[in-house]
């Protein structure tokens, strides 16, 4: 059996976009008004990571008779890649659009990267580079593998390589290592190949790990330069600061153990572990020091 993503659509729907909100606050109103704005056939899949905010269930009433928003309910934080998982096994579009809560994405940029991913065979997942609201990207839009070398470079300011690639965005398609987690789009065919996220990433680095593993059976990771994406960073880890960096750090782990040659050496792994597990703990203050300050 052919288990290669086929860009043929058997389905009614071109798109499903999902989007997994956890207190993401008014930002989220926004991008799900931006996605439906679109003319395209989609769908919009809401998943709801058991927020307190009540802003998915004003954004369901808002759209009450918009057929194209279905909204799924958790009364738990399940972790970002176990939601996306879920919401997909309801999805009915061709292809699939991952996006942040805080993202604001134009139908133009939309056509422009569903139009890359069916002349592109080979590819197996799309990112677009995510901008702040001044339109400056965000370094992250364009990554490299997190292996322990590229790690210690950025953490210390190294003069190797570092995980971010430190170079202008070309306004063209390039191919990557990773892209930023905020936007990805892939046939569906690719995500049930895959099997999905990776569900012992709670939150952070199971995009690296997607991007990993797509290219692992062969094919490419592209970053389409020339198409920038309004992102709000951070939107819902504001509220809970210490909670997003301990899972920030475990996700750390879980990639060197699964993709970085390094493991494999028990000695080192004991280094690396004590050595995120301090990172984090000296954090802790930072981030409640923050916290406080925007309050």
């Amino acid at each position: 059996m052919d288990t290669s993503p086929s860009h043929r659509s058997p389905f009614p729907l071109a798109l499903s976009v999902i989007v997994v909100s956890a207190d993401s606050g008014p930002a989220l109103r926004d991008c799900v008004h931006e996605v439906l704005t679109s003319s395209l056939p989609l769908e919009l899949i809401l998943f709801d990571n058991a927020s307190n905010d009540g802003m998915p269930a004003a954004i369901e009433r808002a759209h009450e008779h918009d057929t194209r928003l279905k909204v799924i309910y958790s009364h738990r934080n399940l972790g970002f890649g176990a939601a996306v998982n879920l919401a997909t096994k309801q999805a009915h579009g061709h292809d699939l659009l991952v996006l942040n809560p805080d993202c604001l994405l134009g139908d133009d940029e939309l056509r422009r990267l569903l139009a890359l991913l069916a002349e592109r065979p080979k590819a197996g997942l799309i990112g677009a580079v995510v901008c702040d609201a001044d339109g400056r990207p965000d370094p992250a839009s364009w990554r490299r593998d997190p292996l322990l070398r590229r790690s210690l470079s950025s953490l210390f300011g190294g003069s190797g390589e570092r995980v971010n690639v430190e170079h202008d965005i070309p306004s063209e398609v390039i191919e990557v290592e990773a892209v930023s987690g905020a936007l990805m789009l892939l046939p569906r065919s690719m995500f049930q190949r895959l099997g999905g996220f990776d569900e012992d990433y709670f939150l952070h680095c199971e995009d690296l790990d997607m991007c990993r593993r797509v290219r692992d059976i062969g094919y490419q990771v592209l970053l389409a330069g020339d198409v920038r994406v309004h992102h709000g960073k951070g939107s819902s880890s504001r509220h809970r600061p210490v909670f997003v960096s301990r899972h920030k750090h475990r996700g750390m782990w879980r990639w060197f153990r699964n993709h970085d040659p390094a493991a494999a050496s028990p000695l080192l792994s004991a280094l690396v572990w004590l050595g995120i597990w301090t990172h984090f703990l000296l954090q802790i203050p930072i981030l409640l020091w923050r916290r406080l300050l925007r309050r």
